[in-house]
């Protein structure tokens, strides 16, 4: 059994990560804040302890990754995160980006397809840290109607397309940031929608996800 241990030097090297994240252009201090909170290397194999707060994704179950710091912060900040907010997460993974909108106020409505990935999150001992995350298991291209309106929505995964029930249930004046196309790499962009239903969009940098995929798996 996995031994949660924080000590001086993991934290010393969350702040080297979070003055790294600083000269990389993450200028929202919340979030770096939180970033600098959360034990990542909770969130992994015993065995990735000594590189954890490396700014890079490491591989967790189901083909999956725990996503490089970097884009973490860089989603963080464009969803402009206030205490309080209503987000739903389509991929729920490792739960670190979760608890990152979790220390900084939000409610969380995560979505994992991945029924083994869902399974490990129910048993996470440091999840107990943030009751304001709610897991589902479930398609992420349906969302969470039943919970819906969102004030914001944040998609960790490679989308082939902008998933329009997710654009329904996203509140007028709301925003999504979601990574869009397939292939080697997506362009970031930031929706929000407006008072007709439309969305007015903005495109930023250039990440690598694993893809969005619909249905669920297990």
């Amino acid at each position: 059994m996995k031994k949660f241990e924080d000590t001086y030097r993991h934290k010393g090297l969350r702040k080297k990560l979070v003055d790294a994240l600083r000269t990389k252009g993450i200028t929202d201090e919340r979030a770096l804040e939180a970033i600098n909170n959360i034990p990542r290397h909770f969130f992994l194999d015993s065995a990735f302890d000594e590189i954890a707060y490396e700014d890079r994704a490491f591989p967790i179950s189901e083909g999956q990754t725990i996503s490089q710091p970097y884009t973490v912060a860089y989603q963080t900040q464009l969803l402009q995160v206030k205490p309080f907010d209503k987000i739903l997460e389509i991929g729920t993974g490792s739960i670190y980006q979760s608890s990152v909108l979790a220390e900084m106020g939000a409610t969380v409505y995560t979505i994992e397809r991945q029924k083994k990935l869902f399974d490990q999150s129910k048993n996470f001992i440091f999840k107990a840290r943030y009751p304001s995350i709610k897991f589902f298991f479930g398609d992420g291209f349906e969302g969470l109607p039943t919970f819906a309106p969102f004030d914001k929505v944040i998609i960790t995964a490679a989308a082939p397309l902008i998933p329009p029930k997710l654009v329904e249930q996203l509140k007028t004046g709301g925003a999504m940031v979601i990574p869009v196309d397939e292939g080697e790499h997506q362009r970031m962009l930031r929706l929000t929608k407006n008072a007709d239903g439309s969305c007015s969009e903005e495109a930023f940098e250039n990440f690598s996800f694993v893809p969005m995929l619909s249905g669920k798996n297990g």
